[in-house]
């Protein structure tokens, strides 16, 4: 299995209604930087971002921020982390993170944070990577997102292997071992979707 150097974070630029969203980030970033591993994370210094990055950071741990100019320029860049990339726009930056991490965590976060889980989720459907992707459901945050999960694999828009593949706890450091230890299925080659009877179109 290949050695887990950097796991990418996607979490909110605010602090949300509760401590336990702040609380949980530092438990992470701390968490990381105990097992030697890297944060990628979206590069700012404010809300839970910024409190990931600040407790992995004073841990000794290795934080490579990645933000889109338009951000940078308005001054919302973490200035002390190990590396600040900036990149021309936000479709780089998800590229970017992708390529630096071996792993993908989202903390609560707000629309960007469920874009960027949500497109890395389907990126491991469709086979171009296969690496881990994790939910952290920090008082029960996410409980109505893993709701729509499961109707959508019931109502069978999402295959029950890859409703698998979203690994989900309460706890950081519960789901940064799941992620350690997360072991891939064999993707699918390109005919995936269409295979099931009934699905064909002309």
């Amino acid at each position: 299995m290949k050695a887990m150097k950097r796991i990418c974070v996607f979490c909110g630029s605010s602090l949300g209604s509760k401590d336990a969203y702040s609380r949980d980030a530092a438990l992470l970033g701390r968490a990381l930087a105990q097992r030697k591993i890297g944060l990628v994370y979206g590069g700012g210094r404010v809300g839970i971002m910024g409190r990931l990055a600040k407790s992995c950071l004073e841990a000794g741990g290795e934080v490579i921020g990645v933000i889109p100019r338009q951000l940078s320029r308005a001054g919302l860049g973490y200035a002390k982390v190990t590396s600040l990339r900036v990149t021309g726009s936000m479709h780089e930056r998800k590229a970017e993170m992708a390529r630096l991490a071996d792993g993908f965590i989202a903390l609560p976060g707000g629309l960007g944070t469920i874009e960027e889980f949500f497109e890395a989720l389907t990126w491991v459907q469709l086979g171009i990577h296969r690496k881990p992707c994790g939910l952290l459901n920090t008082a029960g945050y996410y409980d109505k997102l893993i709701e729509f999960i499961g109707r959508a694999s019931a109502e069978e828009f999402l295959e029950e292997k890859q409703r698998k593949t979203i690994l989900i706890d309460k706890d950081p450091v519960g789901l940064l071992e799941k992620i350690i230890s997360y072991r891939s299925p064999r993707s699918r080659k390109v005919a995936w979707v269409l295979k099931k009877k009934g699905n064909l179109v002309s």
